[in-house]
């Protein structure tokens, strides 16, 4: 069986401006860890977990009038789109404040 060639995923690879000066320090030394590396690292990795955390859905139940919830599907189908998800639609802009409330 002939030996595979090994391919050298970074032979033709480009750097942009950034990662170049990034190389150039590397290369001559100048790169400086970051004292605090592990706090830092453990602070980014809490921010990616919330991050994470606040992109996930969660279910709910809620007790509407039936009349309502037939005028939603309706106005659901309407726009082709499920019901729920026009409900979804409804909570997210009023609770980025695009939506007002008369109370």
């Amino acid at each position: 069986m002939p030996k595979s060639k090994k391919i050298d995923p970074f032979k033709n690879l480009v750097l942009d401006e950034y990662e170049q000066e990034i190389e150039d320090f590397l290369e001559k030394g100048e790169f400086v860890s970051d004292p605090n590396f592990e706090e830092n690292k453990k602070m980014f990795e809490d921010a990616a977990r919330r991050h994470i955390e606040l992109q996930e859905s969660k279910s709910i139940t809620l007790r509407v009038k039936k009349k309502d919830l037939i005028k939603l599907k309706a106005r659901a189908a309407r726009n082709n789109i499920p019901y729920q998800t026009l409900i979804n639609l409804l909570i997210n802009s009023y609770a980025e404040g695009k939506t007002k409330l008369s109370l």
